[in-house]
């Protein structure tokens, strides 16, 4: 091997272990605005324009927040929008956005533990977190 195969050899190593950037709120947002606007709305106080015919009104998430004594609920939102196991797709209105993102995970910490988080929506959360009133 010649010093400049290993010298490529080294920088694709090297290059393969650098950390990816973590998403922002701006990432979170353009999520947000693909797949959650139609019921929760453009501002995201649940007054999308399919929420009239939902027959659970989207709930306000500008209020995580404040409903959760002042502290941003990381670990229920995290695991409502991921997709909560214990309850099937029948028991709730809002689709589950597992799956295919558990290929693409990012650290995100969640009461105080670092936590394996799709990159997706660790944007979101950080956009959600970004909304609180």
């Amino acid at each position: 091997m010649t010093h400049l195969t290993k010298t490529l050899t080294l920088l694709g190593t090297l290059a393969a272990c650098a950390p990816e950037t973590m998403p922002t709120q701006s990432d979170g947002a353009a999520f947000f605005a693909a797949n959650c606007t139609a019921c929760h709305g453009t501002t995201g106080r649940g007054d999308g324009p399919l929420a009239a015919g939902l027959e659970t009104a989207p709930t306000d998430l500008t209020l995580l927040t404040r409903s959760n004594g002042g502290t941003f609920p990381r670990a229920r939102a995290l695991s409502y929008i991921y997709g909560d196991p214990e309850q099937g797709h029948l028991a709730r209105v809002m689709p589950q956005f597992g799956g295919a993102m558990e290929d693409d995970l990012v650290p995100v910490e969640v009461d105080g533990v670092m936590t394996p988080t799709p990159r997706v929506l660790a944007g979101l959360l950080a956009y959600l977190e970004s909304i609180q009133n």
